[in-house]
């Protein structure tokens, strides 16, 4: 059971007034029981998406509200439920800020869902959500029945089990509790659908030894595809441990060459103090040379320095970056700041999406490369101050010595 505001009870209450009024007996499945299994969908999906209670509450008003819009027009409902809804949080003083959320939650489970924000997602997953129950079949029977009634559209099962297979192919949920716990059991469903599919194509068109053939060649080519697969995986793996490995070894050269420049100067900036200096008002004609050195040697030191030097982000995420896949929990710089559970939900999180995780890795690289791409630059302004620096600190020693010699 979902927990209830005041404000929750009230929209309840005014969507089962109109739902029960206008649509009980019209639709077969955009009905009354449709919108309660939404609410508790809802209610399930946003606590295991770890919505807090002022968002929990937001999403379950719009899954009251959502299929409202039947209530005047079936073309464009989710437009009609969206501004009963407005219309009813105004007059019950809502915020314009939860209003449109309220509104853009309802908006975006209009087909092909195409939801923007953890929300809209918890809400279109919802409204998607038997798909994957065992009650599947019987309410995609009340969906055909309802187009053949309502929508004057008449379909046969033969037709209706080919179109629910392509939907049921190019759905998927949005949530990570829905990729990682409700995609799998309506992929069960589509498999199902599939066997029945072909059962009945074979039953009337091959004959039993022949459908028999055609399943056994069916297995050995998804075997095949899977070991196909697997082979992918591993190059995909092979590559990226590849190009992290150049990319950290790449960094730990430029530590060392700037190590290299930073000791070898250090160590002529500490000769040019305790021994030349002392030595000025014997040799004054040096102290131009010197001086050229020494800032040559500070400058290399400098520039060294700054391509060692660590650059710290924030290191804070959000549920909602992990969610919108903004957060790269890979590079220590993203998370340095957060508490261990939090940072051991995002990790769980990442590691239940194949495609997260994959994306995290490429902007790990990426940035890695960011990084490494500075650090060079840097590096090669270090040196070519050195190079220009030593030689023409050497030549103006030579002028000193030639052309100002002193007696």
């Amino acid at each position: 059971m979902f927990f209830e505001t005041d404000l929750l009870r009230k929209t309840r209450e005014h969507a089962e007034s109109l739902l029960s009024e206008r649509t009980t007996g019209r639709f077969p499945y955009h009905n009354l029981d449709h919108t309660r299994e939404v609410v508790e969908a809802a209610n399930e999906i946003g606590k295991r998406s770890g919505l807090d209670k002022k968002d929990l509450e937001t999403v379950l008003i719009a899954a009251w509200m959502h299929d409202t819009g039947y209530c005047n027009q079936v073309t464009e409902h989710e437009e009609a439920g969206a501004e009963l809804a407005r219309d009813f949080l105004q007059q019950n003083g809502s915020g314009p800020h939860r209003i449109e959320k309220v509104v853009h939650c309802i908006r975006a489970t209009k087909m092909p869902q195409q939801p923007e924000g953890l929300l809209a997602e918890v809400l279109c997953d919802a409204d998607l959500y038997h798909l994957a129950t065992a009650e599947y079949p019987r309410k995609t029977e009340m969906m055909r029945q309802e187009f053949a009634t309502v929508k004057s559209q008449p379909i046969s099962e033969e037709e209706w089990e080919e179109i629910n297979v392509r939907f049921l192919r190019d759905h998927v949920y949005f949530t990570a509790y829905g990729k990682t716990e409700l995609q799998p059991r309506q992929d069960k469903n589509l498999r199902k659908l599939e066997k029945k599919i072909r059962q009945r194509r074979a039953s009337t068109e091959l004959p039993s030894g022949a459908a028999e053939e055609l399943v056994k060649e069916n297995q050995k080519l998804k075997a095949k595809l899977e070991k196909e697969k697997n082979k992918l995986g591993r190059g995909v793996e092979t590559m990226f441990r590849t190009t992290s490995t150049n990319h950290y070894q790449l960094s730990d050269m430029a530590d060392n060459k700037a190590n290299i420049m930073i000791s070898i100067n250090a160590i002529m900036v500490s000769l040019i103090v305790s021994v030349m200096i002392r030595k000025f008002e014997e040799f004054p004609n040096l102290i131009l040379p010197t001086a050229i050195l020494t800032t040559v040697c500070l400058l290399t030191i400098v520039f060294a320095v700054l391509a060692t030097r660590p650059r710290f982000t924030s290191g804070v995420f959000t549920r909602e970056d992990i969610h919108n896949r903004k957060a790269n929990l890979l590079f220590f710089g993203n998370f340095h700041r957060m508490n261990l559970e939090d940072y051991e939900w995002g990790m769980l999180e990442i590691m239940k999406d194949s495609n997260l995780l994959y994306t995290s890795m490429i902007h790990d690289i990426y940035f890695l490369g960011k990084v490494l791409g500075r650090k060079y630059s840097l590096l090669r302004i270090s040196y070519t101050i050195f190079m220009y620096g030593f030689v023409f600190s050497v030549l103006c020693y030579a002028v000193a010595l030639t052309f100002f010699p002193v007696y």
